[in-house]
Order: structure tokens, then C-alpha cells, then sequence
């Protein structure tokens, strides 16, 4: 049985504070265009999949982030947190066609760092 996403339903504005500490980092790093702290969140071998592509490695996803800072300039926001499968959903409002669109980031934690994340429409 799959477990339910925990939503805050007063303003569709789920609380950061409700989630793990490294994902909280995630979005707080996400919001301030932190390319450097926000790859940090991730283990040294960590693997990415967004957009048909994959980024291995802390270093890779610090360029893949920074890029996409600066052509989306993209901030999400927290709607739920499935904790059993580690997927949050989230509201990403950017400079695209289509914003803000929800989106899944499906998580790998590792010794409190995030070892894999695929990010699904």
C-alpha cells in the first residue's frame, strides 16, 4: 500500500519545516539561485535525472543546477512529502513556458545527503 503525500491544506503551501533537513537545505538553496550549497545536499557520487539527462557526480550537478539558475530561474515550492518513498512534490515557478508546473523529485538519502534524485512531470 502506498502511503500518502502529507499536504498542508490552509494555503497549498506545505511546511519546510515538516521535511528531512537535507531536503529543506534543497529547497532553501533552490530559492536562493545557490548553485555551490545546493550541490552540497548531494553525496560525492551522486546521480541526477531531469529533462532526459543524468548528471553524475557533486561537481556535474553543480553545473547542471547553475545552469538552470540562470536560464529558469526556477524557485520551488514545497506541496508534500511522501516519506515512505522519499518523493516530494513541489510547485516550480521560473522564467518557462508552462510555470509553475508540479513536479515529483523521487529521493536516495544517504547518510543524510541526497545519493539520487530523478525529477518526474
Amino acid at each position: 500500500m502506498k502511503s500518502k503525500i502529507h499536504e498542508h491544506n490552509t494555503n497549498n503551501n506545505y511546511s519546510v519545516s515538516n521535511l528531512p533537513n537535507v531536503i529543506a537545505e534543497l529547497v532553501k538553496t533552490q530559492n536562493n539561485f545557490d548553485s555551490a550549497a545546493y550541490a552540497k545536499c548531494f553525496t560525492e557520487t551522486a546521480v541526477v535525472f531531469d529533462e532526459g539527462k543524468t548528471h553524475n557526480g557533486r561537481k556535474e550537478i553543480e553545473n547542471w543546477i547553475d545552469k538552470a539558475n540562470k536560464e529558469y530561474q526556477a524557485t520551488m515550492k514545497p506541496l508534500g512529502y511522501a516519506a515512505k518513498e522519499a518523493i516530494l512534490k513541489v510547485e516550480v515557478s521560473g522564467n518557462f513556458p508552462g510555470s509553475p508546473i508540479a513536479l515529483s523529485y523521487h529521493l536516495q538519502i544517504s547518510d543524510g545527503l541526497i545519493q539520487s534524485l530523478k525529477i518526474t512531470g
